[in-house]
């Protein structure tokens, strides 16, 4: 590809090399130049300018990627619209992502301008979340190496697919020692029921023995009478060696002791057995904890029928030092789901919306913006009516400053009140106190200023729209003649990041830090940019109105 400056008037045809806003209008990177982009351009001054032109051997960043994508997508993988050189592949089932690394490695040594970045080997993905991402670098690569990854392709079985997970009926056997609270045996039931009803499967029965081998044995016997297809053994004690109490208990009731142990962490003390066809697993006290640990890992590839001999289970150290999990009962998911014409409710992405009204606005006096009337209106009944009128839910009001006065003005609008007891640390503080109150099952969040009345409806939509389109679009911002403004859509994958901001600026930084993936979205008027943020303002708000 030749890559450098020429005269406007011979770039026709070309890529340009560099976004730019020339004359009021953004021209991106990438973008084709059109007859009409050449006068323009030369119109606003531009003499000379940055293009990338191809080569007789030349393949264009999104009909690479496409190949690419066509050439890795396997079983229940969907693949997004490609651009900007990047195409993304998507679960089409809940499951556990497979691919073999070494190939996935093999592909990335092929050129340094085309990469796979993938999940976790065996990580478990919902429907529609994005399980890996191919993009070309450059604006074009060559045929020959295009060719090369073919052939590699072709000579093995270099595809990402989803190992879909299996329903099983699975039973619960507790033990039980003096002084055991029956409130912890009950914890224990729900936390491992709420894992497996998100894998698709049902805790069916539930028993308690006593800790020792022979009432182990002799309830294992009944619960396989029952038709159980998986059983969980979790234990008043520990199981320390294959001589312990559990795995004697097991060998009495004729089974086998398949694995002890395991190289992750929480999950060392798991032990897998087996009586006839039926798997057992004996969890350890981790277990009890909502966190991911171990166990989780091992039931998941059951599930998805992975096998679990020792060497699979003793390749699963690296990587297994698990991260310790935030403050809600599961991990939240970085869904993003596939495009698709076919809007229904299983495909339809879920967008909450969150309003910051926890600000005390100092610039503005004795006054509280928030509650100010224009057009008769308060600005904060109007954001959330805004939002509402959007098809954005749940949606999030973040309260600080005056909050029962907040609260009062909303008392009849259906939102979720989230209270910043920390509002004056910043705006950053509200932030993370709302984005920990998003349900887990919210794909993106629409992120509204309490104090911009102009903000109306359609701008929302064209947000929403945008990110439905494509979900591989998670930041969606809006913009008026080449600036950026207000509200922003952010999808769930950077929900964790927003947890960690500090200071009163909010999530600009985080936009900054991922400019490359930022998808604008061109509004109709100026509303997305004007804030109310001093007494003048606001009147001059109101005249308008008014006139």
């Amino acid at each position: 590809m030749k890559f450098g400056p020429v005269p406007v008037n011979s770039a026709l045809g070309a890529t340009l090399a560099h976004s730019q806003t020339l004359g009021g209008k953004r021209y991106r990177k990438g973008q084709i130049l059109t007859e009409e982009d050449i006068n323009a351009i030369s119109n606003s001054g531009i003499i000379n300018i940055t293009i990338a032109e191809l080569e007789s051997d030349d393949i264009r960043e999104n009909d690479a990627a496409q190949i690419l994508g066509n050439i890795l997508a396997g079983e229940n993988i969907r693949l997004s619209i490609a651009n900007t050189g990047r195409i993304n592949l998507f679960a089409a089932s809940d499951g556990l992502v497979n691919f073999n690394p070494e190939h996935i490695n093999a592909i990335n040594a092929v050129n340094e301008g085309i990469t796979i970045a993938t999940l976790n080997l065996h990580e478990k993905v919902v429907l529609n979340q994005i399980v890996a991402t191919i993009k070309i670098i450059p604006f074009a690569v060559s045929l020959k190496d295009l060719n090369s990854v073919q052939k590699l392709a072709s000579d093995h079985s270099f595809l990402i697919d989803i190992l879909s997970l299996r329903a099983r009926k699975v039973a619960l056997l507790q033990t039980t020692l003096p002084g055991i609270k029956t409130k912890i045996l009950d914890k224990t039931t729900a936390v491992l029921d709420a894992k497996l009803n998100s894998l698709g499967s049902q805790l069916t029965i539930e028993k308690k023995c006593e800790h020792n081998h022979n009432s182990i044995a002799g309830h294992l016997q009944d619960i396989i009478n029952t038709g159980a297809e998986v059983i969980l053994i979790m234990g008043a004690s520990a199981t320390t060696d294959r001589r312990d109490v559990i795995p004697e208990g097991i060998e009495t009731a004729g089974g086998s002791i398949d694995h002890f142990g395991m190289p992750v962490d929480p999950g060392n003390l798991l032990l897998i057995a087996h009586i006839d066809k039926i798997p057992i697993l004996a969890l350890p006290g981790s277990a009890r904890s909502p966190k991911i640990g171990g166990n989780d890992l091992i039931l998941q590839r059951l599930l998805a029928g992975l096998p679990l001999d020792a060497t699979s289970i003793r390749s699963m150290g690296t990587g297994g030092l698990l991260k310790e999990s935030s403050n809600r009962p599961l991990p939240r998911a970085e869904a993003a789901p596939y495009k698709s014409n076919n809007h229904n409710s299983s495909t339809k992405p879920k967008i909450a919306g969150m309003v910051m009204a926890a600000g005390k606005s100092t610039r503005m006096g004795v006054v509280n913006k928030l509650l100010a009337k224009i057009d008769g209106k308060t600005m904060i009944s109007h954001a959330v009516q805004t939002l509402h009128k959007s098809g954005a839910k749940p949606i999030i009001v973040v309260t600080g400053y005056e909050s029962e006065r907040i609260r009062e003005e909303l008392k009849t609008s259906d939102v979720i009140f989230v209270h910043n007891t920390s509002y004056a640390d910043g705006l950053s503080s509200s932030l993370k106190t709302g984005i920990r109150n998003i349900p887990d099952d919210c794909n993106a969040v629409i992120i509204s200023l309490g104090d911009m009345p102009k903000v109306n409806t359609n701008h929302i939509k064209l947000l929403i729209e945008a990110y439905s389109a494509d979900t591989g679009r998670a930041i969606c911002t809006p913009t008026w003649n080449g600036k950026r403004g207000n509200p922003v859509l952010w999808a769930n994958r950077f929900f964790a990041e927003m947890e960690e901001i500090e200071g009163d600026i909010g999530a600009k930084q985080l936009l900054s830090n991922n400019s490359e993936i930022v998808h604008e979205v061109e509004m109709p008027d100026n509303g997305i940019l004007i804030d109310i943020d001093s007494p003048a303002m606001l009147t001059k708000i109101i005249l308008e109105k008014n006139k």
